[in-house]
């Protein structure tokens, strides 16, 4: 008789290869089929949902300007300095006007910066001389201090304009008064010479133009810079008023000489410009 021997049990201890979810034994690649369907969200198709922005760098879109006109004026929050100086401008000529032309004569005497009075009062006639426009209210050195000053301060500021135009009324006037004194002392000039009459705002003007032309762009800054350039050449030729001249091409001298001063200054306040 034959025996048969019952199998043995299989061991608990030993170790049972994983064995595959019955899933992936019937459909091999669920993912890859469910990539290619519009798997729902909510009873909401996915591909219907709007996708996430995504940052991307920001590219600079240069738009077209209008230009303001108004800013060529001068106002009393963006350019203060211009602003009251130009109204006591107006007014002292508006009043010396209705005077009688005796007594503005005598007023454009008393605050000449001529050598006598740079001698005496040097603070109080460089300060009145400022005062007045030789020429009058339209004379073109009147209406280039409106836009020249208003164009240099609201690129570096109010204080800084006036500096300029401080430094070249100033420096020309004492460039210009100077040998004149000496001349009269070496006995080259009669003495009469030192109450030559010497007043006006034009030396400020033309320093307050050479500094603003550092700050234009090149196609403007050179024609501009040659135009003016060529008046002040021109009026030294025909030796008119050869002391004036002078003091006017000195004074342009000054401002180119602070561009880069002007230019520093314009990057300090670009972040404040006002408008």
């Amino acid at each position: 008789m034959e025996r048969t021997v019952p199998p043995a049990p299989p061991d608990a201890t030993a170790p049972t290869a994983p064995t595959e979810p019955a899933t992936d034994a019937c459909f091999p690649d669920v993912a890859g089929l469910l990539d290619g369907m519009p798997r729902q969200r909510n009873g909401t198709a996915v591909a219907d949902l709007p996708r996430e922005a995504t940052p991307t760098a920001a590219v600079p879109v240069r738009r077209f300007q209008v230009p303001r006109v108004w800013r060529l004026l001068p106002t009393p929050t963006g350019t203060p300095f211009t602003f009251v100086y130009g109204a006591v401008l107006a007014a002292v000529s508006l009043v010396s006007a209705q005077l009688d032309p005796a007594l503005v004569h005598t007023l454009h005497q008393g605050s000449s910066t001529d050598v006598a009075h740079l001698v005496r009062t040097p603070v109080l006639v460089l300060l009145a001389s400022a005062l007045w426009i030789a020429g009058g209210i339209l004379s073109p050195y009147a209406v280039a201090l409106l836009f020249v000053l208003t164009a240099l301060e609201r690129r570096i500021g109010g204080v800084r304009t006036a500096g300029v135009f401080l430094l070249g009324h100033v420096g020309a006037t004492l460039a210009t008064e100077v040998p004149i004194g000496v001349a009269v002392l070496v006995g080259h000039l009669p003495t009469s010479s030192l109450h030559r009459l010497d007043y006006g705002v034009s030396f400020g003007v033309a320093a307050s133009l050479g500094a603003l032309t550092g700050l234009l762009r090149p196609w403007l800054r050179w024609p501009l810079l040659a135009l003016f350039g060529w008046i002040l050449v021109t009026d030294l030729i025909a030796f008119t008023d050869p002391m004036t001249n002078w003091g006017h091409l000195i004074a342009l001298s000054i401002g180119v000489s602070t561009w880069p001063l002007v230019r520093r200054w314009r990057q300090a306040r670009q972040p404040l410009a006002v408008d």
